[in-house]
């Protein structure tokens, strides 16, 4: 079975969704920036009305755009914003935290994790910015912090993706099902279908990985 999850970006796409069509969203606002963390309200309305639906909601947690290293402030902010979306019912986190050499900031994320309460944690697209000679062991090292899915596109480029074919391959290889591999950047509901098969993975991501009336 593979896995659809639709990125959006506020309220407007979700009330016309169907289970069948998507299992997950992932909400977000600001994505010219890449993604921050929605309002309280957002995180709310679109708790209560996927719920009723049957479809799961990943609520990013992101407090600015640029780049993903975060100081003792933004830590504070990002873990009040953790207490809130967790109390709002968001059934996972999205977030990715990374040194000024663009490694695992392991020590960041261990900070953050009494804030997380044990809910599932994604691990988003800066893991595309780790060099990619590190990638497997940061798999292992995500795993090990209690990590249930990275989000990935094979390069911090945001290219074409059929490009990463045989990167993300291998990187799944390595994972081998301990940890879920989420495939964005660029997949649609036209080409998901043909990146699954060449790739081995189950699970898509995108603002277009379904057709959506608004």
């Amino acid at each position: 079975m593979i896995i659809k999850e639709l990125c959006a970006e506020n309220l407007s796409r979700l009330f016309s969704l169907k289970p069948e069509e998507v299992s997950r969203v992932e909400l977000c606002d600001n994505l010219a920036a890449g993604g921050t963390t929605p309002s309280y309200g957002v995180i709310k309305e679109a708790a209560q009305l996927l719920h009723e639906k049957g479809i799961s909601l990943a609520t990013m947690i992101r407090p600015r755009g640029g780049n993903f290293v975060y100081n003792d402030i933004e830590l504070r902010v990002m873990e009040e914003d953790i207490l809130k979306a967790v109390e709002l019912e968001s059934d996972a986190l999205v977030l990715g935290l990374l040194t000024q050499d663009n490694r695992l900031d392991s020590e960041a994320i261990e900070q953050l994790l009494p804030a997380t309460q044990g809910l599932p944690l994604v691990f988003h697209m800066a893991f595309d910015f780790i060099p990619k000679d590190e990638q497997k062991q940061t798999i292992d090292d995500l795993i090990d912090l209690g990590f249930s899915r990275i989000l990935l596109h094979g390069s911090p480029l945001k290219g074409d993706i059929f490009k990463n074919i045989d990167h993300i391959k291998d990187l799944i290889s390595h994972a081998n099902g301990r940890i879920d591999m989420l495939l964005g950047g660029g997949v649609t509901a036209t080409n998901y279908q043909e990146l699954v098969q060449k790739t081995g993975a189950n699970q898509v991501h995108g603002t277009a990985i379904i057709t959506v009336t608004a």
